[in-house]
């Protein structure tokens, strides 16, 4: 019941992941990416155990087609109802969908980024994520990926009314630099437009605060509350 990108930034090697869905709390079960190792999105009846154990695997040097068939292998029995999305560290991307998958679960790859969705409305809608990504290739990876579920949505989206979405961004620091996320919302994708570009313009002070505060803009006030006295 998702629609999902991973993908990575041959300029910034910053990786990432976006996606839409019916279904609660997405992105905090779904969207996995750490940085200078690469992205997961692990998809459909979801096990987030295959998320974290896919970024260290990455990191471990494996290439992304090795890191998906050494996924489906730990999946076991349960294989057949995963679906998966992968992009290293630089630019290689594999997915996988299980047989037991419903209705349009499908897949696709493109230069360095794949879309994985199910439960769609229709099978152009991963196409149509990969054409939204390479729109603009000289945007922020955020940014591309943003255009990328908002051209899944444009498409067609899910079969059911989509309720969360998320982006996450990995570049160089041992957090990830964008981690958006929207729960429980009647327009979840047009929300994390509204949040992305609120947060744009400061994410670098908040990168900036955390490595060197001496760099980093003075916190603004403005709209603090005025103490009595």
């Amino acid at each position: 019941m998702t629609f999902s990108l991973v993908a990575r930034c041959p300029r910034t090697g910053m990786v990432g992941v976006a996606l839409s869905s019916s279904a609660v709390v997405v992105a905090s079960r779904c969207a996995w990416s750490r940085a200078k190792v690469g992205a997961v999105a692990t998809l459909h009846i979801t096990d987030p155990r295959l998320g974290r154990l896919g970024l260290d695997l990455l990191g471990a040097g494996y290439p992304a087609p090795a890191v998906r068939d050494m996924l489906v292998a730990a999946a076991g029995q349960h294989a057949d109802w995963r679906q998966l999305a992968i992009v290293d560290t630089v630019g290689r991307t594999a997915t996988f969908t299980g047989k037991l998958c419903r209705t349009h679960s499908v897949a696709a790859e493109g230069e360095g980024c794949a879309s994985a969705c199910n439960v769609v409305a229709n099978e152009r809608i991963p196409a149509a994520m990969i054409a939204g990504f390479m729109r603009n290739p000289g945007e922020h990876l955020a940014e591309r990926l943003m255009q990328a579920v908002e051209a899944g949505l444009a498409a067609g989206g899910e079969f059911m009314e989509e309720r969360g979405a998320g982006i996450h961004v990995s570049e160089q620091h041992a957090w990830p630099i964008v981690d958006l996320r929207v729960d429980w919302h009647d327009r979840p994708v047009q929300e994390l437009r509204r949040i992305w570009d609120n947060y744009r313009p400061h994410m670098q002070s908040y990168v900036a605060r955390a490595i060197d505060p001496s760099t980093a803009p003075p916190i603004s006030l403005q709209g603090a509350k005025a103490k009595a006295g």
